[in-house]
């Protein structure tokens, strides 16, 4: 291998990045990504705006509207209003839910007999309806716990639950981490998408074609520039989830940055793959997004868990590195389990044999010739 080539290709590369401002989307880009999604994305729902009908207009009814008041998830309104009404107000999307109190509530309670309580919920968005009804259960069993109702006394098992690994259920602890993986899958990949088809559109590749360059010289060349700066990427995004966004990191700073680095190599080899095969830098970045954006978003684990997943998602999540990536990541923040476990050295195993896959693959497509 002729290193003084490789380093011309390499100062050569440098100089085209920075002449043309592309440095700047090296680190611009990943950060975007990270504080719009960051701070953009959220799955707990607050202040959810419920109207409540109290038909009874008692004491417990009185001491269950409480709870909705002091409760941080509902924007309760209070109204004499009929049921027909408050509904029309959900289908005008001025409200989230309606909950009936009917009149027999407390005399139902107090005769320790079932009292039922009406509640519509908005379910245009499932995922968020489902959330908002949990919301409702939580508030009632726990005003019903705290009012000492003969009901609730007859029961004798309670559970006392302990939230692991993210123990205040915090949305930057559940999204940060795996948007590190998804920044660092699309943001390599877009611009190493760039480096051969560019060289096409100009006809500079004819001196690789014409010159004593190897493929595999050519291909290292045009890599390592962008490795090198998005390996400073590994480091700011660290800091930007653990300073700005305090989510904490319980496992080994070495097994993140290694395996990162093992992962970047994965995003510049599908980039690479994408500018051999494409004959325009359009072309090229529009199919990275797809390839790279659309997997990493609905089957990196960041929405829905790949355990929740149906059998072919389930099956089409594995195909994807971004998944085994997530994994390690959401260890190394939250866990702290590290190479003691099993799984983790399965998935660098997986992530080191699409590296080598996907690198092997660039070098049989690029072809030293017209074609």
């Amino acid at each position: 291998m002729k290193y003084g080539i490789i380093k011309a290709y390499i100062l050569k590369e440098l100089t085209e990045l920075f002449r043309t401002r592309l440095i700047i989307m090296v680190y611009l880009m990943p950060t975007m990504i990270l504080l719009l999604f960051g701070y953009g994305i959220r799955m707990e729902v607050t202040n959810a705006r419920i109207i409540i009908l109290d038909h009874d207009n008692s004491f417990y009814s009185r001491t269950l509207i409480s709870k909705f008041e002091h409760s941080k998830y509902f924007k309760p309104t209070i109204s004499n209003m009929s049921e027909q009404e408050a509904l029309h107000l959900i289908k005008k999307a001025k409200a989230d839910m309606v909950l009936i109190i009917p009149s027999s509530f407390q005399k139902r309670l107090l005769h320790a007999q079932k009292s039922e309580l009406g509640l519509f919920v908005d379910g245009a968005f499932p995922s968020r309806a489902v959330t908002m009804e949990n919301y409702v259960r939580g508030v009632v069993l726990n005003a019903a716990r705290q009012s000492g109702d003969l009901a609730f006394k007859k029961g004798i098992i309670t559970i006392n639950s302990r939230n692991l690994f993210n123990q205040a259920m915090r949305d930057e602890d559940a999204m940060v981490p795996g948007l590190i993986g998804l920044v660092l899958l699309v943001a390599p990949a877009i611009l190493s998408a760039l480096l051969i088809v560019k060289e096409k559109e100009k006809g500079t590749i004819f001196n690789f074609y014409a010159s004593a360059v190897s493929k595999t010289e050519f291909i290292v060349a045009k890599l390592t520039p962008v490795f090198m700066l998005h390996s400073v990427n590994i480091f700011i995004l660290f800091l930007w989830a653990t300073y700005l966004f305090k989510v904490e990191f319980r496992g080994s700073f070495l097994l993140y940055w290694a395996v990162s680095e093992l992962y970047i190599l994965i995003s510049l080899g599908i980039g690479m793959l994408i500018s051999i095969i494409t004959r325009s830098q359009i072309a090229a970045v529009v199919l990275t997004v797809i390839v790279t954006l659309l997997p990493g978003f609905l089957y990196s684990g960041i929405i829905l868990p790949i355990s929740a997943m149906d059998k072919a998602s389930y099956i089409e999540a594995h195909l994807f590195p971004v998944m085994y990536y997530n994994h390690i990541l959401y260890d190394c923040f939250l866990i702290g389990e590290g190479l003691k476990s099993e799984t983790i050295l399965l998935y660098i195993g997986i992530l080191i044999f699409y590296a080598v896959a996907l690198l092997g693959l660039g070098r049989v497509f690029l072809k030293k010739e017209l074609g």
